[in-house]
């Protein structure tokens, strides 16, 4: 029995390496990321791209180290021409905004991809209950079938730890 794909997106990187905030939100899931990474991970094949490697390797250079070390292991999707042509039309649809067409390229690796689920802390563009639908018909519209958009809260489950 294979597991479960799973697209880990950078923000899910992030707080998973970060250092523990002040700010109550960003504390919680940085909190329900450990969680998911300590308890849940393990049931699933996680996946990463290349725009996630390049992403976490942005910014402070010590935490951009962090987050390298965090990821090696996790194997990649390439970002194909078929990735990039469903990117494009989530943009040129405006399921997603031209200034968020890095998070339609993730959702396109995975749907391409053919993974389960993507999990995404980046509730603005991705992982967004009001854009959930369009992204979901924009994708099927294209022949593919989409992975489940979640948060790790979301995909966290009552099995006995």
């Amino acid at each position: 029995m294979t597991k479960p794909a799973v697209y880990l997106e950078t923000t899910v990187i992030g707080y998973a390496t970060s250092r523990p905030s002040r700010d109550l939100v960003v504390a919680a899931r940085q909190q329900i990321t450990h969680e998911w990474f300590a308890l849940r991970a393990s049931t699933y094949e996680l996946f990463i791209s290349q725009l996630v490697a390049t992403e976490a390797s942005a910014g402070d250079e010590n935490a951009a180290r962090e987050r390298a070390a965090f990821l090696e292991g996790i194997a990649r999707l390439r970002v194909t021409n078929a990735a990039g042509e469903l990117a494009a039309r989530l943009v040129e649809s405006g399921v997603i905004p031209r200034t968020a067409a890095e998070d339609a390229l993730h959702i396109a690796v995975a749907t391409v991809h053919g993974v389960d689920y993507l999990l995404s802390w980046n509730c603005r563009h991705i992982a967004n209950a009001t854009m959930r639908q369009a992204i979901e018909c924009a994708c099927r519209e294209a022949g593919y079938e989409p992975p489940v958009i979640c948060t790790p809260e979301e995909l966290m489950d009552d099995t006995p730890r």
